[in-house]
């Protein structure tokens, strides 16, 4: 199926309903729950997933699991995404929270297979079996921390949201106290208290995550390194392979494949 809201497919009586969907660059799905649970896949694109406690981005070639009624908002560049909407059920052993997920190349060609099986597939026909190993590939799919944590002090988690629509990696704690009226102390140990990790921490990654998304895109390190802020694109890299685990240009050549 493509481009069909899941409400008016959510009753069939089958285990698994896929959704084929485009959305132009800077589209925002405003906060809605499912009572299904979802599996999002960013075929070409990618997306930023935010909840009541974080944020998780989908690079192209990911997914992210997001659990039975977990309100959430999403947030595209020009993304075509693969969407799966499974009766809880199906999944006894979905995370309790969102979860960012590799996608095999197996499991890439079995879900452009599945938007094209028709809504009341034959339950014990080649249709079910395929719904069915999809089910299996994604319970062995690899996890991938790409998420990042949100306070829930109103005011704060208000600044950090506009942070994430163009985050600089040199945007001054100063700066952020002097908006909440309060010192860089107060604001770094809500940080602490409330995301687990500090403000200059909690900047790095969120700066380091975005990247994600530019690097998707094909923009050159060098522009995006200029993008975030930082003085070279070495000092990028650097920051970047310390928190992902390789290098941009390792990364990007990766997800290609």
């Amino acid at each position: 199926m493509r481009d069909i809201p899941i409400d008016e497919v959510d009753q069939l009586d089958r285990a698994v309903v896929a959704i084929r969907t485009d959305y132009p660059p800077g589209h925002r799905i405003p906060q809605h729950r499912h009572r299904r649970a979802q599996f999002l896949y960013s075929a070409t694109g990618s997306m930023r997933v935010e909840t009541a406690d974080g944020t998780w981005t989908i690079p192209t070639r990911r997914a992210v699991l997001v659990p039975p009624e977990t309100g959430h908002q999403v947030f595209t560049t020009t993304v075509s995404t693969r969407s799966l909407y499974i009766e809880p059920k199906a999944v006894p052993w979905f995370p309790r929270r969102c979860q960012v997920v590799e996608v095999s190349a197996l499991l890439r060609e079995l879900l452009n297979e599945a938007v094209e099986v028709p809504e009341l597939y034959t339950p014990r026909g080649r249709d079910a079996a395929l719904i069915g190993l999809i089910l299996h590939e994604i319970r062995r799919s690899a996890p991938v921390r790409l998420d990042l944590p949100l306070p829930g002090h109103e005011r704060l988690r208000a600044l950090c949201e506009s942070f994430l629509d163009g985050p600089d990696i040199h945007d001054p704690l100063s700066a952020w106290a002097t908006r909440l009226h309060v010192s860089e102390r107060t604001v770094n140990r809500i940080f602490t208290a409330e995301t687990g990790m500090g403000f200059a921490r909690w900047r790095q990654r969120a700066c380091v995550l975005h990247s994600l998304s530019l690097l998707s895109e094909g923009r050159p390190i060098a522009e995006i390194a200029a993008s975030l802020g930082y003085e070279s694109p070495a000092a990028f890299s650097t920051m970047f392979t310390r928190l992902i685990g390789t290098s941009p240009r390792d990364y990007r050549a990766a997800s290609a494949l």
